[in-house]
């Protein structure tokens, strides 16, 4: 593998499409001054989005992640950022897809309404 700001480069460039709707979906965050990364490096791992200011991390997770290796391999992952005193919350493609009204309800609950 690439080294991590390699990797997270070419992540960025080959975004998903359910992490470009969850990027739609922190515009309105994004606008009111809270700045968000894109597959940042931390550590050994590449987040799909970071707020390193309140330490709090969002990953979109697609059909790998639900495989008895994409578990383990998970676990692993939370349990180093969770150390690092980041809280990381999960989303599937499909919620992103499919309830992308009850993601920025949760996200409204996590950061607040957005300012104009």
């Amino acid at each position: 593998m690439d080294d991590p700001i390699t990797f997270a480069r070419k992540l960025r460039r080959d975004q998903t499409l359910a992490e470009r709707r969850f990027w739609d979906l922190l515009y309105p965050w994004r606008m009111s001054g809270w700045h968000f990364r894109r597959q940042a490096p931390i550590g050994p791992f590449v987040v799909d989005f970071v707020c390193k200011r309140i330490k709090l991390i969002f990953e979109i997770d697609g059909d790998s992640h639900y495989t008895e290796e994409g578990i383990a391999r998970d676990l692993n992952r939370t349990g180093y950022l969770r150390r690092l005193g980041y809280r990381v919350i999960r989303f599937t493609n499909d919620d992103v897809f499919d309830g992308d009204d009850g993601v920025f309800d949760l996200l409204r609950g996590i950061l607040g309404e957005p300012q104009a």
